[in-house]
């Protein structure tokens, strides 16, 4: 009982996460999965994959509903994200279990740096008159290319990107990345899923508390402020990140 209430809790957290910021589900599957459920760091990798991949699709629909997704950013960001993450999912095979979560571990660091340091967009942000489709297309191959080989959706990436490269209102660039991530998922989890067993109970667990989780944090980020949501949220990346290193860099000694 105690294990099914800790993967309920996980997954609402997460869906939570996706839900209110768009991105952070794999920042904290991924070593929940391997510290928490003790899955090995490939394993979790492709179930995390397909969490969070089912959780951003719910979540992409949530948003939808209220009005915060443009399709035709997302459709053109997350099919050069879905080519390069199909790709190099085989990339991660290359490396060891201490190396990816060393690897995982700096860009965490970085995602946390890049929240406390970015400037808080306006909430007037005015629709992009003409989409820059060559930026969209290299941000997406860029985003890709970390969800193939880290298992990261990249929402804290994307965000970011949608906002301050294509010009999207912050709650829609919140919407569109939920797209953009449920397509680099599906790509990424088809490129890893091959020889890896799955647990399909704990995924499906993870996914339907997810979904309330989601819920819940698409309808609470119609009311809080996005900028303090971040900088708290970082500063956990941060203290994850540190924690990571702290246990896999002497393993690669």
């Amino acid at each position: 009982m105690e294990v099914l209430l800790l993967n309920l809790g996980l997954g609402f957290g997460i869906g939570a996460s996706l839900g209110m910021l768009g991105g952070g589900g794999s920042i904290l599957t991924v070593p929940a999965l391997v510290y928490l459920v003790g899955q090995s760091p490939q394993a979790a990798i492709t179930t995390s994959l397909a969490i969070v991949g089912a959780n951003s699709l719910l979540g992409a629909f949530f948003h939808r509903m209220q009005g915060t997704l443009n399709w035709r950013v997302a459709l053109i960001f997350g099919s050069a994200g879905m080519i390069v993450s199909y790709l190099s999912a085989g990339l991660s095979k290359l490396f060891s279990p201490p190396m990816l979560l060393v690897a995982f571990a700096v860009l965490m660091l970085a995602v946390g740096a890049l929240l406390i340091a970015r400037r808080q967009p306006e909430r007037d942000a005015r629709q992009p008159a003409e989409l820059a489709v060559g930026k969209v297309v290299l941000s997406g191959a860029a985003v890709g290319l970390l969800t193939g080989i880290l298992g990261v959706g990249g929402g804290f990436l994307i965000v970011p990107a949608l906002v301050m490269l294509v010009g999207l209102p912050f709650h829609q660039a919140v919407g569109t990345s939920l797209v953009v991530i449920a397509m680099n998922s599906l790509a990424g989890f088809l490129g890893h899923v091959s020889g890896v067993p799955l647990d399909i109970t704990l995924i499906a667990i993870f996914v339907l508390a997810g979904l309330a989780g989601t819920f819940a944090g698409a309808q609470m980020a119609k009311h809080l402020n996005p900028g303090h949501l971040r900088r708290v949220f970082a500063v956990f990346v941060i203290a994850l990140a540190i924690f990571l290193l702290y246990d896999n860099l002497p393993k690669l000694v």
